[in-house]
């Protein structure tokens, strides 16, 4: 996988044009400047946990004894899932905050832009290709930065596309997401048969 697939990968995944819905009526009952704030600070919180993600991943999985091919499998499923919500999404929020209670890491840091599913990936990429670990933080960022300047600008965009066109867009966002882990669990697959074929 090259640097571009990767950064797109990680996009698709982020997915902040899906999440832009959820961001807005979390940050709604905040000042116009807290809610920019409050925002920026949490994809400041998200980078900083992908990064680690990315750069202990290798450490993560030979604590806990897990071989790549594992990673790839389990990757490929959560992708599934997380696109198959994308297509067929569940209706009413997926975040229950106090009414007037500023978030703070949880629920915008994580699960919306840092989740398992990003983390997860990041996790395939350093270890799959450890020499790489430069090309990875380029697509992560990359990916965070689009990520970060759609979300900031959720109003402007919202308007623009309305709640019909943000759904066309996460559908075929998710339909996208469906090849990629398709992919990635073959792969996976195909890595773990290969030694026991020999």
């Amino acid at each position: 996988m090259d640097t571009l697939s990767a950064a797109i990968m990680l996009f698709l995944i982020m997915d902040p044009l899906g999440n832009l819905p959820v961001v807005m009526s979390v940050l709604k009952p905040f000042e116009p400047k807290r809610r920019l704030f409050i925002l920026a600070r949490e994809l400041v919180f998200s980078l900083l946990i992908l990064l680690i993600f990315l750069y202990s991943g290798d450490a993560i999985l030979a604590f806990l004894n897990i071989k790549q091919e594992t990673v790839s499998i389990a990757g490929g499923i959560i992708l599934f899932l997380i696109a198959l919500k994308m297509i067929f999404p569940s209706p009413g929020g997926v975040m229950n905050l106090p009414a007037g209670e500023e978030p703070f890491i949880v629920p915008l840091a994580i699960p919306m832009i840092a989740g398992p599913s990003s983390m997860a990936a990041l996790i395939l990429l350093s270890n799959q290709a450890p020499t790489r670990i430069v090309d990875w933080t380029l697509a992560l960022v990359g990916a965070w930065g689009l990520s970060a300047i759609i979300l900031l600008f959720s109003g402007p965009l919202h308007k623009i596309l309305g709640q019909k066109g943000l759904s066309a867009v996460e559908r075929l966002m998710g339909m996208i997401l469906i090849m990629l882990s398709i992919q990635l669990l073959l792969d996976g697959v195909s890595a773990y048969l290969q030694p026991n074929t020999l």
